[in-house]
């Protein structure tokens, strides 16, 4: 049992469960209400599998970094619970899993961005941008946005307004959330020597970031409403979450503030908020009303 959770832990599970949310939105809410429930396994079950290889092969690359970090020194590529070699085998073998599920049973279109997702993460993100710019988290964002994507187009078989919407929304709320882990991991990235924005340019700066990209994040969210695909449940719980979050944010310019509590209080609300909008996205669907669709 102890072999095998080390094989569970390298692959970080948190993350895929996250992931699994945010797909599961994508896929309801292209469906319609017309759900094909095995191909909703399926695609659910091919994501996961990317996610976790490319969890895997990023613990391989960062431990380094990671045995520098008090959050992420125990983790088991650091520790020598499993060797690189069984690490990287391991992501391989999750890998081709999931890509073969994902050509077998969705379409080019999903499997594109399923590859697009994995190679920014692996390649652009974890080998690159993460230690030598300041961008890392910026162009990180780009992959943690596939997966509703990746849901949506496992129904439509195209990349659309929505899927764009989708691919936007979520790579704006990447961008805070991000931020706020970063000021209350302050001292890891210092120590790391990781160039995240609050390191490179201050914390002040990257309240304002944080304020900015929820001020974008609100109308991305909303625009999901234009296409008529979601109703006015969907609109209100984007509009109370987001402006929400903003006001959290805001927050942050108070004197006095205890800014590590602070950004865990940001970063847990915005697991709250796009959790609540990709539940809301998925039972609130309509039939698009002809003259909002033409728009």
């Amino acid at each position: 049992m102890l072999k095998l959770k080390r094989y569970l832990l390298v692959a970080k599970p948190g993350i895929i469960f996250g992931n699994l949310v945010a797909t599961g939105g994508g896929f309801l809410l292209a469906s319609q209400g017309q759900v094909d429930w095995l191909l909703l396994a399926i695609t659910v079950l091919g994501i996961s599998l990317v996610v976790a290889s490319g969890c895997a092969v990023n613990n391989c690359i960062d431990r380094d970094i990671d045995r520098r970090m008090k959050r992420t020194r125990n983790r088991v590529t650091v520790t020598g619970e499993i060797s690189v070699t069984a690490a990287l085998a391991h992501g391989f073998v999750l890998g081709v899993a999931g890509f073969s599920l994902l050509a077998w049973q969705t379409n080019a279109v999903t499997v594109f961005f399923a590859a697009f997702g994995y190679v920014i993460y692996v390649g652009a993100y974890s080998l690159w941008m993460k230690r030598k710019s300041v961008y890392g988290t910026l162009v990180g964002s780009l992959s943690g946005a596939v997966p509703p994507v990746v849901g949506y187009c496992a129904v439509s078989g195209q990349f659309d307004a929505q899927a764009g919407i989708l691919l936007l929304m979520f790579c704006l709320w990447q961008m805070p959330h991000s931020y706020a882990i970063a000021i209350y991991r302050y001292r890891d990235y210092e120590a790391a020597g990781i160039p995240v924005l609050p390191v490179v340019s201050g914390v002040m700066k990257t309240k304002r970031h944080i304020a900015l990209y929820i001020l974008a994040f609100l109308p991305a969210a909303l625009a999901l409403v234009i296409g008529g695909h979601v109703g006015m449940a969907y609109l209100a719980v984007a509009a109370v979450t987001s402006i929400w979050w903003l006001v959290l944010a805001l927050r942050g310019y108070r004197v006095g503030i205890d800014e590590t509590r602070w950004a865990r209080q940001v970063f847990a609300f915005s697991i709250v908020t796009i959790t609540a909008l990709s539940i809301a996205m998925a039972v609130d669907v309509h039939q698009p009303v002809t003259s909002l669709a033409m728009l």
